[in-house]
């Protein structure tokens, strides 16, 4: 399917739209491609998006391994091809094992976690899938995380509910032109 959005280039920007594509250009390995191109057609939103991007990226209280599966998951969980392909590399480099990560591209409950994955991948399914978080994934979460890095997971998994709905809104396909990394949808 063709994208929804042509790709901006810096020519085509107005001023508002420069300054924050400069920021972006700072922090993006796409450049301003992924969703980058579609948000900066709301400069402000997509100024006030990459403040939530330095945060839960690169400043969150969650280890930076926890986090990037917390981003697999979510992709997982909604299909979203882009940020599966985009994340997957980096929540390697980060330390998820990649055992753990093929089984969530799979759609299995990976049953090679550590104690702090597995709370993170219950918290994440309980909230983005179930719609719900019990009373006993939350208390866990707090004991085996922290409160903090609790509240910090709960962002990432509904932050990157908006990062895939603009890229799957979009159609941002994947950017070398290859294939789609996610198999078959898990659930519908």
């Amino acid at each position: 399917m063709a994208p929804r959005f042509s790709q901006l280039t810096m020519d085509q920007l107005n001023d508002v739209q420069k300054r924050v594509a400069e920021r972006v250009l700072k922090v993006s390995s796409a450049g301003l491609g992924g969703p980058y191109s579609i948000l900066l057609r709301s400069p402000v939103l997509a100024e006030r998006y990459l403040g939530m991007t330095d945060y839960l990226r690169f400043e969150t209280s969650l280890p930076h391994r926890l986090n990037e599966l917390a981003i697999l998951i979510e992709a997982r969980l909604w299909d979203a091809q882009y940020e599966w392909w985009a994340h997957y590399p980096i929540a390697l480099r980060a330390g998820v094992p990649q055992a753990v990560a093929d089984d969530i591209r799979e759609g299995r409950r990976p049953t090679s976690m550590q104690p702090d994955e597995e709370v993170v991948y219950d918290v994440c399914i309980e909230l983005l899938r179930d719609r719900n978080l019990t009373d006993e994934t939350f208390k866990r979460a707090k004991e085996t995380l922290g409160e903090q890095p609790t509240i910090d997971l709960i962002a990432v998994a509904g932050f990157y509910v908006m990062v895939s709905s603009v890229l799957i809104a979009g159609r941002v396909g994947i950017p070398d032109g290859s294939k789609p990394p996610l198999p078959v949808p898990v659930k519908k």
